[in-house]
């Protein structure tokens, strides 16, 4: 009942926002309903989609305060819904909204090893983010229109990530990494940032699971692939939970840390990882669903806050990255993750409940999740189609 209540009351809330530009950050409230609508066939959701994109895509399909020379990969999620959109409704603007933000996949610079830069002022610069930000639409785009042609491409910049990210001893990944071993974040020698924050492996493991679940039943090889890295990365993640409450730290690997705190949206994405990947096959489930559903009671727990009769969801890093951002020297130290602002009811932490949550719906289905899908037409089981 509380994360129902929750996600309702939000979408309200959402409806009435208006950012002025084209963002990730609310994308990650459109994903959030549009996984709600596969789960639950409420249209609710779907209009509460449909109400936000008609606001940013024009008829001829440009989109309000979208610069594809910026190449930042952040602007590209958003356009994930509009996959969805074009198939309930037919209107050829969201396709050639989808066209524009392809335009920048094609064209984002790259570094030597062939990863997308994360943003054009961030050269040869690689996130995890990055990868739940470009690689889902890209993969979705791929398997459509495309005859899957840019598969190896996706499939290689996850290799890629493995290997310059990750940390064996510690068996977690790296924020970030600076091929040019120039920005003032990275270290010299190995160009990588200095701390392991939880949010960022949550965006890498759900792009494991999105990317995993575009693939359906073809490439088999790819599958493999992206199933063992996320076994991996989950197994590794799964020893820093934290015992008595069972979310994780901000960063990740430094509990007793001064100012360490338990971060809400981290730790829902991890959930949200942990049931998907279930769901899917490519987590055992007697051994790793009720992990999903432990993060996703203690969120609801430690992470809900009831006032005047109105729910709020506490917790949230508002937001953390490196380099350069306004007036802001971000340098990926210790002090700067943990003195970054915590808020309320941000649409990182609001879009990813709903993320989780319609996960747990899925499970809890009866006849489980392959029997719902989206309500009319699910842009993972669609195969090619020419583009108009």
């Amino acid at each position: 009942m509380v994360f129902e209540r929750y996600i309702r009351d939000y979408v309200n809330i959402f409806d009435k926002l208006d950012r002025g530009a084209w963002n990730y950050e609310d994308g990650c409230v459109l994903i959030g309903e549009e996984a709600m609508y596969g789960a639950t066939g409420d249209e609710r959701y779907f209009d509460s989609i449909k109400n936000y994109v008609d606001r940013y895509v024009r008829q001829d399909g440009t989109i309000k305060g979208y610069d594809p020379e910026e190449y930042n990969i952040d602007r590209i999620p958003s356009g994930r819904v509009l996959y969805l959109l074009y198939d309930n409704t037919g209107d050829v603007r969201y396709l050639k909204a989808v066209e524009q933000l392809m335009t920048q996949i094609r064209n984002q610079p790259r570094t030597r090893c062939r990863n997308f830069w994360h943003k054009k002022i961030y050269p040869y610069q690689i996130w995890l983010d990055g990868l739940y930000m470009g690689m889902p639409f890209y993969m979705i785009y791929e398997k459509r229109f495309d005859q899957c042609a840019n598969y190896p491409d996706i499939i290689n910049q996850f290799k890629n990530v493995r290997k310059l990210l990750f940390d064996q001893e510690k068996k977690l990944y790296y924020h970030a990494c600076d091929e040019s071993r120039e920005v003032f974040w990275a270290d010299p020698e190995t160009g990588l940032s200095a701390n392991f924050w939880t949010r960022a492996m949550g965006w890498y493991l759900m792009a494991l699971t999105d990317c995993y679940e575009i693939l359906g039943d073809d490439y088999p090889d790819y599958r493999t692939v992206l199933q063992k890295l996320l076994q991996e990365a989950i197994d590794g993640l799964l020893t820093y939970q934290d015992e008595e409450s069972g979310l994780f730290y901000q960063l990740t690997a430094l509990k007793d840390e001064e100012g360490n705190y338990l971060e809400m949206s981290g730790s829902c994405m991890i959930s949200c990882a942990l049931l998907k990947g279930v769901r899917l096959g490519m987590l055992q489930e007697e051994k790793y669903r009720p992990k999903g559903e432990e993060i996703l009671m203690a969120l609801e727990l430690r992470c809900m806050k009831l006032s005047g009769g109105r729910l709020s969801l506490t917790r949230i890093c508002g937001g953390a990255g490196l380099g350069p951002a306004g007036n802001t020297r971000r340098d990926g130290s210790i002090r700067y993750y943990l003195h970054e602002p915590v808020v309320e009811d941000e649409q990182k932490g609001a879009g990813v409940m709903m993320l989780a949550y319609s996960e747990w719906l899925r499970l809890n289905a009866e006849g489980r999740t392959e029997t719902l899908g989206y309500p009319k037409v699910s842009i993972y089981n669609r195969g090619y189609e020419q583009f108009n």
